[in-house]
């Protein structure tokens, strides 16, 4: 089937997580952070991951921005910072208003002007995805931004990636998945969208029963993946 409709994951996808704790450690305010930002960041995104999966296997489903706070209690703690509020507090601003890879204007501005729909399906909560894609200035190119809190489960169940076809009336084979977790992609793949994995970091395939379709470096190429499928 022709691809008409190209959804993308929006943390890690199209929005750096690792801008927050990036940013706040060039602040004078947060000097602590300028040796351990690193750290933090990958500690903060693990835990925000594990805490959803956790949460969606056992039911105890939360809002993202709860969830994100908790992993990043979680990171500051292993670094030593777990007492410093001001440092907590400036990090989950910055993650309100996380930044798009440079790629991604360009990427979504190319993918509408050949007629193909766009849009985000997202653990995030509603508001911080408002958040994300407004600070981005993207909101024009996409035409639904989904959050799984409309049916409170986290990715991947298979109820997150029903909410495709009925925001935009179109069939699994029409649509091209974008996500930068492996994992993510892998289950979509399974679900039966065609799947693209920007592997950002050259990280190996998760050992599970699906793999993405197709692997990426970064999006720049997802517009001319989308014209020849």
């Amino acid at each position: 089937m022709p691809i008409d409709t190209c959804i993308f994951d929006a943390y890690g996808t199209l929005f750096d997580v690792t801008a927050a704790a990036r940013q706040a450690a060039a602040e004078p305010d947060f000097a602590a952070l300028a040796d351990t930002w690193p750290k933090v960041a990958a500690d903060w995104r693990d835990k925000q991951l594990q805490y959803t999966w956790l949460r969606a296997v056992t039911g105890a489903h939360a809002d993202f921005w709860q969830v994100t706070g908790e992993g990043l209690d979680w990171a500051l703690d292993a670094s030593g910072l777990s007492g410093d509020a001001a440092l907590r507090e400036r990090l989950m601003q910055l993650y309100w208003e996380l930044s798009a890879y440079p790629e991604v204007p360009a990427m979504l501005q190319r993918l509408k002007d050949v007629g193909v729909a766009t849009g985000i399906l997202s653990n995030g909560s509603p508001e911080m995805l408002q958040g994300a894609v407004s600070s981005a200035g993207i909101g024009r190119l996409l035409d639904h931004v989904l959050s799984v809190e409309s049916v409170g489960v986290f990715k991947p169940d298979a109820k997150v990636y029903d909410l495709v076809g009925r925001a935009f009336g179109c069939e699994a084979g029409n649509v091209l998945f974008v996500s930068s977790n492996g994992w993510d992609a892998a289950a979509a793949t399974g679900y039966g969208f065609t799947t693209a994995w920007v592997n950002r970091m050259g990280l190996p395939l998760d050992r599970l029963p699906w793999q993405p379709a197709h692997v990426m470096d970064d999006l720049t190429g997802i517009p001319d993946l989308a014209g020849s499928l």
